[in-house]
């Protein structure tokens, strides 16, 4: 597959293999331009790219500003607190009034869940879901996969496991549908209130045991408990909570020896994950933040027509 056909980045549902791998490959050819000492490509000149961020964002819209200002697009960032929604605005209202003003891409996060979908059905811009509510976050995804494919060598075969909040977690969802269309086995594991109903039916194996979850991952992805998403707690303490889930490296090498760690962000320390297993040898989260940005570029590049040599200078 040498050319992308997709007009928006909505989920990881509506991705094929081959436009996965398109992505995965464009991103590692792009992932170059970064470590240059000009970290810069004329690739995108005249194109223009709304960052509309409805929710708090650091890695994400910052590596999405990041990506398109070294393909020297143009880009315009607006968060809700700034824009007419507070007035009253719809969502509808906001995103035409940006379409009138005729953007190429709109970088979209919004705490509704299926927000981005919606308002791609009414927009001739690309629509790029950075991630809405519980449902989705395939930029996400495309990053770990990137990441996990880098430290293990492949995809198909790979054992993945996701500790924590899995109710909450539009990362879980997202990385259950993309590493198992990938070939990769998901197991997802966390206190019986934080794994929802059905989330085996999108191919994850289900456990509540934390020791039976690490031993035969190949990669161990703990997840934030997310306080905000919560209106009430889905467990007695933080300290119960890291007792029972929480990933010390003295504890993960008693379970697993060779497993590398990965985390979406933010981290909270000392709650999912010890600092010890997030500064250790086998942490891949930072390797994930820089990939987030290849991943990035890779994306409006496709979406733009990838005509042009990413490389040129």
């Amino acid at each position: 597959m040498n050319r992308f056909h997709k007009k928006h980045i909505l989920d990881m549902a509506s991705l094929s293999v081959d436009e996965i791998e398109l992505i995965l490959n464009t991103a590692t050819a792009l992932k170059e331009i970064s470590e240059r000492p000009i970290k810069k490509v004329p690739t995108l000149r005249g194109k223009s790219i709304v960052h509309f961020f409805h929710e708090p964002s650091t890695r994400t819209r910052t590596s999405f500003e990041i990506a398109a200002k070294r393909m020297s697009a143009d880009t315009f960032s607006i968060s809700a607190s700034t824009s007419s929604m507070t007035k009253g605005e719809t969502l509808l209202d906001t995103v035409t009034n940006l379409q009138a003003m005729n953007p190429d891409i709109i970088v979209m996060r919004h705490s509704v869940s299926g927000a981005p979908h919606f308002v791609a059905k009414h927009l001739n811009a690309s629509v790029i879901n950075a991630g809405d509510g519980m449902h989705a976050h395939p930029t996400q995804c495309l990053l770990d996969l990137m990441t996990a494919k880098e430290a293990v060598g492949k995809i198909k075969g790979l054992k993945l496991s996701i500790i924590g909040d899995i109710f909450h977690s539009r990362v879980a969802r997202s990385n259950i549908v993309g590493f198992v269309k990938m070939g990769a086995t998901v197991t997802v594991a966390g206190p019986c209130t934080m794994i929802p109903p059905g989330i085996d039916s999108l191919g994850a194996q289900v456990t509540h045991s934390l020791e039976e979850a690490i031993s035969g991952a190949d990669i161990i992805m703990t997840l934030r408990i997310q306080k905000e998403r919560q209106n009430n707690f889905f467990f007695p303490s933080e300290r119960e909570y890291a007792s029972l889930f929480g990933l010390s490296y003295d504890r993960l090498k008693a379970m697993n020896k060779n497993a590398f760690i990965m985390h979406p962000g933010p981290i909270n320390r000392g709650v999912e994950l010890s600092s010890d297993v997030a500064d250790c040898p086998e942490s891949l989260i930072l390797k994930q933040v820089a990939n987030g940005v290849a991943i990035r570029m890779a994306l409006i590049y496709l979406l733009m027509g990838g005509t042009r040599d990413a490389h040129s200078n």
